[in-house]
């Protein structure tokens, strides 16, 4: 039975990735991970490989601190400090996504705030903080290199579910990888509707109701998983699903 949730979990991770690439949210770069099912203190997550190609040899386990265990040597993601620190801090969060996705771009760099006006991304909460990398560190390549860096990142997304990160992307923070995956999707596809609207005139985004009413949906909830299983056969990766919670 370990055994068998381990290797679901380094399939899922395999599954998150192609379903990442397959809807335009990852290209070459971008990362997805998923807290160790049996230690907590652990995470898998892909070597540095682009997101449509990684297969299930390419998952690594990392410590929180980012070290991979067992000696790998493969290269990792420079920004794996992403992750560590947000499962760090929050001990709830069970999958985090980190990815460049153009439609989210403009509101990492200008005063005008990404507000949730789709129902179907209300899972990316009322208030969308935006991390400025230059604020701590001063000038820098704008990636996240180390556990300072992830944790200052950490603190910037506090509570919520997503920070914007400024002229880089984003960082998503979710119960279960098929909610991370779910509010990777739709968070661009947010932006886009978002930056339409505003052409028209006044937007009216989601009230705070309105998004606690979806977004209190249980990561077990069948609506999530059948998300998870259309994206997954879309992206030709159906065969790695397990059957149904």
């Amino acid at each position: 039975m370990t055994q068998s949730v381990l290797d679901k979990a380094f399939r899922d991770v395999v599954i998150a990735n192609r379903i990442l690439a397959n809807e335009g949210v990852v290209d070459a770069y971008g990362h997805v991970s998923v807290r160790h099912p049996l230690d907590p203190t652990r995470y898998l997550l892909s070597r540095s490989r682009a997101p449509e190609l990684v297969e299930r040899g390419d998952v690594i386990e990392f410590d929180l601190e980012g070290k991979p265990i067992g000696g790998d040597t493969r290269p990792p993601y420079l920004e794996r400090f992403i992750h560590g620190a947000i499962y760090e801090a929050r001990p709830e969060v069970q999958a985090v996504v980190h990815a460049h996705a153009e439609a989210v771009l403009p509101f990492t760099v200008s005063t005008t705030p990404l507000r949730p006006v789709v129902h179907m991304a209300s899972f990316i909460g009322a208030r969308i903080p935006v991390w400025d990398i230059r604020d701590s560190f001063g000038d820098t390549n704008l990636l996240v290199v180390n556990m300072a860096q992830g944790r200052d990142l950490a603190r910037g997304l506090g509570a919520e579910r997503v920070v914007l990160m400024r002229g880089h992307g984003f960082a998503a923070a979710a119960r279960s990888l098929p909610e991370a995956i779910r509010m990777s999707v739709y968070l661009p596809l947010n932006a886009r509707v978002l930056t339409e609207a505003m052409r028209l005139g006044e937007v009216k985004a989601l009230s705070r109701g309105e998004i606690e009413a979806h977004a209190s949906m249980k990561p077990d909830d069948p609506a999530m998983w059948r998300a998870w299983e259309y994206w997954a056969v879309r992206a030709g990766c159906g065969d790695l699903l397990t059957a149904r919670p």
